[in-house]
């Protein structure tokens, strides 16, 4: 039996630039994608035309402005990559696009890729500028409020519900960020300060469902633009996400979705998992990197994150035994419950797999060392580097 599907992933980087005359993101963005120097062809232009992302899934269309922009200006945006992929400026920050894949191996080394490929257009668009003027960060928020996002794309049967979709996969994505969160010290939400929590998007999420990607980020996007055959197919566009450095993380959280979503498409039941609160939730397990804290489910219990994940699991191994899967799926089921099982026992023992848990250790390595505490401003500064995509300076590298 064959798991795969087609995947993608979206990933907005974070820009700084140390130029008092070039404080404009969007300019700098553009002069960093301009700087691409293997472009397809300098006439070929992005086409927009079966591109609407007003349509919702819920069957409906909100108003608004669909972008189209004009040749030049279009030019200046996009970069359709030789690896098929496409480099970009959508709003305030360049952004990359992995081909469309079939499998969570492809992905990783695709998605890798792109940090090369916008790596290189740093380093010759500060040629440019006469100097290491320009730095990228491959995360989410920028310590003031904002954040951009990591984008995940899987292809789905338009005969799978909408609202099977919902009650599916809420407590997986809630859940998940227990070995997909990036770290992040502090936090930008009202809810309590916190020294370190597990995922940098947990604290923007404010609705269970809706069609906006930058206010009210809903837990399930209803962004409706398959891409493909509309009669057949959903693209599932998946918001939650945090940007990854790890590999590890990356494979395991692309790979668990794709299989949760198998599961999904075929009809498998999973009642009993309801939140009671989906949206709380996401903040509380993010704040708990301990893997304890219990979330009320619908129907009174109280699980952990790592309960519901391997309720996920169980029904996977279930459904799946006995038949013949491809050996990447056999990896990602091993993988999952293999971290799940020391995320249950002490989410240390995986410092040299899961972001957030790799990035703890560094900190706390550092603060003993130098006998500072969360709230120095080195560490904050720490858990930037940690996400520069320059492999000869950046913390992950």
């Amino acid at each position: 039996m064959m798991l795969n599907r087609i995947i993608g992933t979206e990933t907005e980087f974070g820009i700084a630039v140390k130029d008092s005359d070039s404080n404009d993101p969007v300019s700098n963005s553009m002069l960093l994608i301009n700087n691409y120097p293997y472009s397809l062809s300098s006439k070929a232009l992005w086409d927009y035309e079966n591109e609407n992302p007003l349509l919702d899934m819920r069957g409906f269309e909100v108003e608004g402005e669909r972008e189209r922009p004009g040749t030049e200006y279009n030019r200046l945006l996009n970069k359709l990559l030789p690896n098929g992929g496409r480099l970009y400026v959508d709003g305030a920050h360049p952004e990359y696009s992995t081909p469309e894949c079939t499998n969570a191996r492809d992905l990783v080394i695709y998605e890798k890729a792109g940090e090369r490929i916008m790596n290189q257009c740093r380093r010759l668009a500060c040629r440019a500028k006469g100097g290491e003027k320009i730095f990228v960060y491959k995360n989410n928020t920028d310590g003031k409020g904002n954040s951009y996002g990591y984008h995940e794309n899987y292809l789905v049967s338009r005969a799978v519900p909408f609202s099977k979709i919902i009650s599916f996969l809420v407590p997986f994505l809630v859940t998940r960020q227990i070995y997909a969160g990036a770290g992040k010290v502090g936090s930008e939400s009202r809810e309590g300060k916190i020294s370190y929590q597990i995922s940098q998007r947990a604290d923007f999420f404010e609705s269970l469902v809706d069609l906006n990607t930058m206010v009210k980020r809903p837990i399930i996007n209803t962004r409706d633009e398959p891409h493909a055959d509309r009669n057949k197919y959903r693209r599932l566009h998946i918001i939650v996400g945090d940007s990854n450095m790890s590999e590890y993380t990356t494979f395991l959280k692309v790979g668990v979705t794709s299989i949760v979503v198998s599961l999904m498409e075929e009809g498998l039941n999973l009642s009993g998992l309801e939140l009671e609160d989906p949206v709380s939730a996401i903040k509380e397990i993010s704040r708990d990197t301990t893997i304890k804290k219990q979330v009320r489910m619908i129907d009174g219990r109280e699980l952990t994150a790592v309960e519901i994940q391997r309720e996920y699991l169980e029904k996977a191994y279930s459904f799946l035994s006995g038949r013949d899967i491809d050996p990447i799926s056999k990896e990602i089921l091993t993988r999952w419950e293999h971290v799940l099982g020391k995320l249950s026992k002490d989410p240390m023992l995986l410092s040299r797999e899961i972001d957030w848990i790799i990035k703890k250790e560094l900190l706390l390595s550092y603060m003993e060392k130098k006998g500072v505490n969360w709230n120095d401003s080195r560490i904050a500064m720490m858990d930037l580097q940690y996400h520069d995509i320059r492999e000869d300076k950046g913390l992950y590298y």
